[in-house]
């Protein structure tokens, strides 16, 4: 469990199903446009299903989903997936928050706690996130964060069910020495009269 000022990550659980659902529920309009979807036809995969994968994939050291809670309540997730060790040692965050809570800094925060445990507990040197172009809030989140624009990547991800331009921003360990949610917290002040961060997930 990792946590700053209200804002905590922790792994997601067979119990969280009832409030994960629900406020998916509530936010089916918000998240639609950036939600992950499969290229070929696919089952659908329950809560439990889930739940159990992202076990085995944590266990095996390829991806990390945490659900995000604010002041208590579940406001959404954060994954950290495709983990990669040897010579790359990187991965990639991507997260969603409740309509009702964005704006609020929640997402940079949560961002920031899982960039910091990448780098100094699994001592990953590389985290990347990927954004659409049309995704105002996501390139917001990273803009406040610091991440560096690398570029666009043509017909990228399947989000909402076609192929989707995005842009790739990243940071390596050496850029944030004092940690990233040290430099957010610093910096945060200077943000808060900007437009809401933090909606949609990175789609």
């Amino acid at each position: 469990m990792l946590e700053h000022e209200g804002v905590r990550l922790r792994l997601l659980r067979y119990g969280d199903r009832a409030a994960w659902e629900r406020v998916r529920r509530e936010n089916v309009d918000w998240l639609r446009p950036w939600e992950a979807t499969s290229p070929v036809p696919a089952p659908p995969v329950g809560f439990r299903d889930y739940v159990a994968q992202s076990r085995r994939q944590g266990r095996r050291g390829e991806a990390l989903t945490f659900v995000i809670e604010a002041d208590g309540e579940l406001v959404g997730q954060l994954s950290v997936s495709s983990i990669v060790l040897g010579a790359l040692r990187g991965a990639s965050i991507g997260y969603w928050v409740s309509q009702d809570v964005a704006g609020r800094g929640i997402t940079p925060t949560a961002v920031a706690i899982a960039v910091d445990y990448c780098f100094t507990v699994l001592r990953l040197h590389r985290i990347e996130i990927n954004v659409r172009p049309e995704n105002t809030a996501s390139l917001r989140v990273v803009e406040k964060l610091g991440f560096r624009d690398e570029g666009m990547r043509e017909r990228y991800l399947h989000i909402d069910g076609d192929w989707r331009d995005h842009r790739t921003f990243a940071l390596v360990a050496e850029d944030v020495p004092e940690g990233l949610l040290e430099r957010w917290t610093r910096t945060r002040g200077r943000h808060a009269a900007d437009d809401p961060d933090g909606g949609p997930p990175p789609g």
